[in-house]
């Protein structure tokens, strides 16, 4: 019999991210909802989503009637909700956890927020796994104007977090990308979580396409892990750069993405350059989705971790044509099946 843990769940936010204004148009959240609840492969489907607690979809100011018709609506569709980013950039109300007191206030109220939502959909019952996502929310730019100094404001505002997700019984994941200052690369990364030292609290979330990025330095070129002269055909050196990272960041992982990456970058809208998600089976794409996600769920001794019970994809800058069609989530899903049947569990 197939595997049936980890559970299989969809990204919501990619009708957002990058989306609005001066970019392609919003995509519904009942769009998306209809298109991940009709995907089938093998008769196997998607178990569940992953929302962004930000307009157009979710408001981060939701009341528990709005919470309930939410998870009325979810279930409708015989899926369950899990991991909600919270909602900690200037655009959508929150500050950088690097900027003053007034912004790093901001910051963690939406983190208050969004804690008290999964709480309120926990008791829902529509909410059976899942963390807190949050990034730093500062560019790398400003970042680099005092790495120390905004290192140690990053880590302080983080504690602070840490502080009201512990209120609620959340746990919060760090989303770590070549575009967030703090976060950049996997030193920096290690530098937060470990100054912040709460792993029962806060831990990091690997999205396979982001963390790509970190081997190749893009942002941070004294942390790369791969040669200046890399080429992907020197798989040996590709898989050697890949368990330094996951050795590292493997201990402190709460929530995953499968994801693929052509080793380039893209930005769109207001959401600055990071590593650019590409269909599974994309032709310049540079991860074997399954064997790549391998040192990720599994650890040294090759024996799985089970550190989530879920796992996402997350198709975020996916151009909006390519969200609409119904054979892009059946490729996605695909994929993350034969990722869960060669790393996945009964249970």
């Amino acid at each position: 019999m197939r595997n049936n843990f980890p559970k299989m769940h969809n990204a919501m936010w990619p009708g957002i991210v990058g989306k609005g204004p001066g970019a392609e148009p919003f995509i519904a959240f009942e769009t998306l909802l209809d298109l991940t609840a009709a995907t089938e492969v093998d008769g196997q489907r998607f178990d569940g989503v992953d929302l962004f607690l930000a307009e157009p979809h979710t408001s981060i100011d939701s009341t528990d009637d709005d919470l309930k018709r939410l998870a009325d609506q979810v279930a409708s569709k015989g899926l369950v909700i899990g991991s909600l980013v919270a909602p900690v950039w200037p655009p959508v109300g929150g500050g950088s956890a690097a900027g003053n007191a007034e912004e790093r206030g901001r910051f963690v109220q939406q983190v208050e927020k969004a804690c008290s939502i999964g709480e309120r959909l926990n008791r829902l019952g529509i909410r059976p796994s899942g963390v807190i996502r949050i990034d730093s929310a500062a560019s790398v730019t400003d970042w680099e104007k005092d790495p120390a100094g905004n290192t140690k404001l990053i880590i302080d505002t983080f504690q602070r977090a840490c502080d009201v997700a512990e209120t609620h019984g959340e746990r919060l994941a760090a989303e770590g990308e070549i575009c967030w200052g703090g976060m950049q690369s996997v030193r920096t990364m290690l530098e937060v979580l470990e100054g912040v030292g709460r792993p029962e609290r806060l831990g990091f979330q690997a999205d396979m396409a982001h963390t790509l990025l970190y081997t190749l330095g893009v942002n941070a070129e004294a942390d790369r892990l791969l040669p200046a002269n890399f080429t992907w055909d020197d798989q040996d050196a590709w898989q050697a750069a890949l368990k330094r990272m996951t050795d590292a960041l493997r201990p402190w992982t709460l929530d995953f993405h499968v994801a693929q990456n052509d080793a380039t970058v893209k930005g769109t809208g207001s959401h600055d350059k990071t590593g650019r998600h590409c269909l599974p089976d994309d032709p310049n794409g540079k991860l074997d989705p399954v064997k790549d996600s391998a040192p990720w769920l599994r650890g040294a001794d090759g024996q799985l971790t089970k550190a989530f019970q879920h796992i996402c994809w997350d198709g975020c800058m996916f151009s909006n044509d390519v969200m609409l069609l119904p054979q892009t989530w059946e490729e996605i899903l695909g994929a993350m099946l034969k990722v869960r049947d060669a790393h996945g569990w009964r249970q």
